[in-house]
């Protein structure tokens, strides 16, 4: 006998017991171990399926993100645009009013500077007809001391007032 050739009595009954490990093996444990790989493979293909959603989900929300952020910043410039224009416009009606009531205050300046002025020309006025009431007394106090005096002037103004009336 050699060493690399059995007996046919340990032939067969290892021949057996492979039969049975094999039988087993099918009956039992191929189909364990291909549902547990077919399960695996159902896992990872939803695995990678729920990742592809999910970078697509990513994707859209990035350029969700981006689309958002761009009309954000275009309704922020309409804001400082619309605000540079109100405030040039409140700045434009403030000067409007400003050069209104400026213009306001010096006509009202104006018109107290005439009236004061026509007072003060009428004051004058009066104080120089009064002067002048009070120099025509001394002067013809002066020239009329005498009677002769007194008749003399009296004709002459009574003459004048002939020459006006002709």
């Amino acid at each position: 006998m050699s060493l690399l050739i059995p007996d046919s009595g340990l032939f067969i009954w290892m021949l057996v017991a492979f039969a049975a490990v094999l039988f087993v093996l099918t009956k039992f444990g191929w189909p364990a171990i291909t549902g547990m790989l077919d399960e695996r493979a159902r896992f990872i293909d939803e695995g990678v399926a729920k990742a592809k959603e999910a970078g697509e989900k990513l994707e859209k929300v990035q350029e969700d993100t981006a689309r958002l952020m761009h009309e954000a910043q275009e309704q922020q410039s309409r804001i400082l645009d619309e605000a540079a224009r109100m405030r040039q416009d409140i700045i434009a009606k403030a000067r409007g009013e400003a050069a209104a009531a400026a213009q306001k205050v010096m006509d009202e300046a104006r018109k107290q500077i005439e009236t004061e002025k026509e007072d003060a020309v009428r004051d004058i006025r009066r104080q120089v007809g009064l002067l002048s009431v009070e120099i025509a007394e001394k002067v013809l106090r002066r020239n009329l001391s005498t009677d002769q005096a007194q008749m003399d002037y009296i004709n002459r103004l009574l003459d004048e007032k002939e020459k006006e009336s002709i």
